[in-house]
């Protein structure tokens, strides 16, 4: 069963077989007796052709394991079906707990911009609409602050036809103000009854707290977490919004930089890219670019000096090609500064440690050592696209990855489900409790064959000693339990089809 502390947060269902769903909480759960009505799906001409379109409410769907491992050829799966960890599948249900005349519903957005917030905003408020009839949507202007201490915005879809077109978010952000009592007296007082909360864990962790004291206090609202993060470091689901763009529009600095580096003699471009403490958009920028000779993430310590170190490297790649690309993530190298900087303590208002500047770090590094090295000059450009990604518009793949989280979010707050967030687990969209995506980050596995693939793309030394391995790998979450009862010696972390020894146990 979950830890007591996480019993307002999450229920679980065991199965036969070893099946566990964790599953979120209800309207019901504190508030029994509800009204239920027909889905006004019902009559909703778009949906009528759609076959099956309601979903089964024991319907669930199978987390990946541990090791990138499928816990089933089966994505969609019930009760008496595999093994393993499991969570309840998006999806609009035949019974809803809210009439469309009585739903006042507010939307917020939190912390850093991020590619695809106006297309997740446009798509709850278009949803509640056109799927729903709901007309009474309030933004909140400035994150969490703005319910106490802000205007709100009325939306409507004609209000926000077009603002998927345009990069940032049109209600305004912020960094902490989260004041849990006086949110949820705002709540309260404006009569408002579904809450939509975009934003990534620190946000996310608020909105837990605020379900909480909602529920303490019996209200009749749904809370629902739309979780971002452009670093795709949230735990559990498949990807965070924000992220393909984010790799599409990299590519653009990284391009650049290439550009700048072969046209001089002994050209060194240096890009720093987004990832506090996870490295995939470098990682994933550096695998499409093809043009990158080093790529350094927070994950993977390195080091510079001495042999293995990254002037060696660098002066190996520059007498064989002349020029060379290195991409940096903003995490990366933290503890390299923090021995000549004091100040690794302090925090913004998210309480996220304030990291230094690792690129301009390295920069100066690299230059002052090739200074001393007078028979290798150097020409060094160094490209921060950092808040030029952020405040880009999403691209098409986002942007359609957006629609379904906001639909997603809509048809769980309608179905009288609460403290939870949406996210595509295994390729299907699952309503997960709050703390499961609070609980850790995720990050790049560098014992896995994806970070192989970049090594070997980029040629670069891994940084790593055997000691380092061997305590990377027991970092890792153990895998689950396999037909044969070994563990599977392949830790990909995409998923491998075809693996009979590796295929978990189908009743």
């Amino acid at each position: 069963m979950c830890p007591e502390s996480n019993s307002e947060f999450m229920k679980v269902v065991l199965g036969d077989a070893g099946y566990v769903l964790e599953d979120i909480p209800h309207l019901i759960d504190y508030i029994p007796d509800l009204p239920t009505y027909p889905n006004p799906l019902r009559s909703n001409p778009a949906y009528s052709v759609v076959k099956q379109y309601f979903v089964n409410d024991d319907d669930a769907v199978a987390q990946k394991a541990g090791n990138g491992l499928e816990t089933s050829k089966k994505i969609v799966v019930h009760k008496n079906s595999p093994r393993g960890t499991h969570f309840r599948r998006a999806g609009p249900r035949q019974k809803v707990y809210f009439e469309s005349d009585e739903v006042h519903a507010c939307i917020v957005t939190c912390g850093g911009l991020c590619p695809g917030l106006n297309t997740v905003i446009r798509e709850i408020v278009c949803g509640l609409y056109h799927m729903y009839g709901v007309n009474k949507v309030l933004g909140i202007d400035g994150g969490y602050r703005g319910f106490y201490s802000r205007n709100t915005v009325p939306l409507t879809p004609k209000v926000v036809n077009d603002i998927h077109k345009r990069g940032g978010t049109i209600l305004g952000t912020s960094r902490g103000g989260h004041d849990t009592s006086k949110i949820v007296d705002s709540i309260q007082d404006r009569g408002i009854n579904q809450v939509y909360i975009i934003g990534g864990d620190g946000t996310q962790k608020g909105a837990a707290v605020i379900y909480k004291e909602i529920r303490r206090r019996d209200l009749k609202v749904a809370v629902v977490g739309i979780p971002k993060t452009i670093d795709n470091d949230i735990p559990v689901i498949d990807k965070s919004f924000g992220f393909d763009t984010a790799v599409e529009e990299a590519q653009r600095a990284i391009n650049a930089a290439h550009v700048e580096a072969e046209s001089t003699e002994n050209g060194i471009g240096v890009v720093k890219l987004m990832g506090r403490y996870s490295g995939f958009i470098a990682m994933y920028a550096t695998l499409a670019s093809r043009d990158v000779d080093c790529c350094l993430i927070p994950e993977s310590p390195f080091y510079l000096e001495g042999k293995g170190g990254l002037f060696e490297f660098m002066e190996k790649r520059l007498k064989e090609n002349g020029h060379m690309v290195i991409v940096i993530a903003e995490g990366a190298g933290q503890e390299l500064l923090s021995e000549r900087v004091n100040s690794t303590d302090q925090q913004d208002a998210s309480g996220n440690r304030a990291l230094q500047d690792v690129g301009l770090w390295i920069c100066q590094r690299i230059k002052d050592h090739f200074t001393k090295n007078r028979k290798m000059v150097t020409c060094l450009k160094y490209i921060d696209p950092t808040y030029m990604i952020r405040a880009v518009p999403s691209i098409a793949s986002d942007n359609v990855y957006c629609t379904l989280l906001a639909h997603s979010a809509v048809h769980g707050a309608m179905a009288g489900y609460t403290g939870f967030t949406v996210g595509p687990v295994n390729g299907r969209h699952s309503y997960i409790p709050f703390n499961r995506i609070t609980e850790k980050q995720n990050k790049v596995v560098v014992t896995d064959r994806m970070w192989a693939r970049l090594l070997s793309s980029t040629n670069q030394p891994s940084f790593l000693s055997p000691k380092d391995v061997i305590e990377a790998k027991e970092e890792e979450e153990p895998p689950t339990q396999l037909l044969d009862g070994e563990n599977c010696k392949d830790d990909d972390q995409s998923a491998l089809l075809g693996c009979f020894n590796c295929m978990p146990v189908t009743l």
